[in-house]
């Protein structure tokens, strides 16, 4: 025998018909969360807007004050702040009254993050009661918001003279504080990074000018993630080490050695790069790449071509590259903090590159 289900409870209302159904209320005068601020037909509106202007400009304030404490207390920050205005609006002849719709005002826009409008509104209150602790706290939350310490500390301080045991302005205070302390020890830290930074920058520069290097810093303003420093295993720090291109023009490519101590032979680096016995580069078909048959070749600022020899340092290169007496300053270019030299096979190639490098120069 089959059983009939006799329950009569009701399915609940789809949400759509639910927000509409909520919607219609607020259309009841009754259940309106605000009034409209524009004439109306409705008797019913009318005689509310009316009632609720009804009365001295004290008493509707009043009215207003204490619908936007119930919506402050309910966190609906927003509406409680439109009540505030219009009990501020109201123009109340009572200073106290007054002073508590812009400190609450205040309030609301401290918490919707409104620091600028919370300033505007302590201030005013201020004017009316230069001893108001809540004008002065809540300009006191603002500044520090607006990462204005002093200014907050300020506050605090004129707070406590009147209002000594204020628990919120004396933790607040006491964060102020140390924020100032924390941001003080920021920019000292910053500062002297600034100030070694400088210092390192010109001792560089009068490193780089012993050396007669030439810096030309790139035109696009971008930096070499490699840059001259000090060896770090010097302990005179007179030793300085340097990014270096070797240029392979014959088969437009190169390497970069991104620490050469000056104090290093040529001879050294080119044995790593091309070391004895190992497979040749695959762009070096002919196998011409061998440390003991390459020269190297170094270009100063004033298109001098000065050839290498492979027991020169790079302090020695730099030392050959001075101008001569008289003449106008001269030394390798030191390009977005690299060094470049030419590295070719004996012969051939290298005296058709010095050709055309030649041409180049007069041209």
């Amino acid at each position: 025998m089959a059983v009939v289900s006799t329950s009569t409870a009701p399915e609940p209302a789809p949400k759509k018909d639910l927000d509409a159904a909520m919607a219609a209320f607020d259309s009841l005068p009754l259940f309106m969360k605000s009034l409209p601020t524009d004439d109306t037909e409705d008797t019913t509106l009318a005689a509310l807007q009316s009632l609720i202007h009804e009365g001295t400009p004290d008493e509707v304030a009043l009215n207003f004050k204490e619908q936007g404490n119930e919506y402050f207390k309910g966190k609906r920050y927003r509406e409680a702040l439109g009540f505030y205005t219009q009990g501020v609006d109201a123009k109340p002849t009572d200073a106290t009254l007054r002073e508590a719709l812009l400190c609450n005002r205040a309030a609301c826009n401290l918490e919707l993050k409104n620091y600028g409008s919370v300033l505007r509104d302590c201030s005013t209150a201020l004017t009316l009661n230069a001893q108001s602790s809540k004008a002065l706290y809540r300009s006191a939350s603002a500044l520090m918001a607006l990462d204005r310490v002093d200014e907050a500390l300020d506050c605090c301080d004129r707070c406590l003279i009147f209002d000594t045991d204020n628990k919120g302005v004396l933790q607040l205070r006491d964060r102020a504080t140390k924020s100032k302390a924390e941001k003080e020890k920021r920019e000292k830290e910053r500062a002297e990074r600034i100030r070694k930074e400088q210092e390192a920058k010109r001792l560089m520069d009068i490193a780089f000018r012993e050396r007669n290097l030439i810096v030309l810093p790139k035109v696009d303003g971008s930096s070499n993630p490699y840059e001259p420093h000090c060896d770090p295993d010097d302990p005179t720090q007179s030793t300085l080490v340097f990014p270096v291109f070797f240029l392979y023009p014959q088969h437009a490519t190169s390497d970069v050695i991104s620490e050469f101590v000056e104090e290093v032979a040529f001879a050294a680096h080119l044995e790593a790069i091309f070391p004895p016995q190992a497979p040749a580069p695959e762009w070096d078909e002919r196998g011409e790449y061998i440390a003991s048959q390459l020269v190297v070749y170094a270009m100063t600022h004033r298109k001098r071509l000065l050839k290498v020899g492979k027991k020169m340092t790079l302090r020695d290169v730099c030392r050959s590259s001075k101008a001569k007496e008289g003449e106008k300053r001269d030394g390798l270019e030191l390009k977005d903090g690299c060094l470049t030299f030419v590295v070719l096979p004996k012969g051939e190639v290298e005296t058709k590159w010095v050709e055309e490098y030649k041409k180049t120069r007069e041209a």
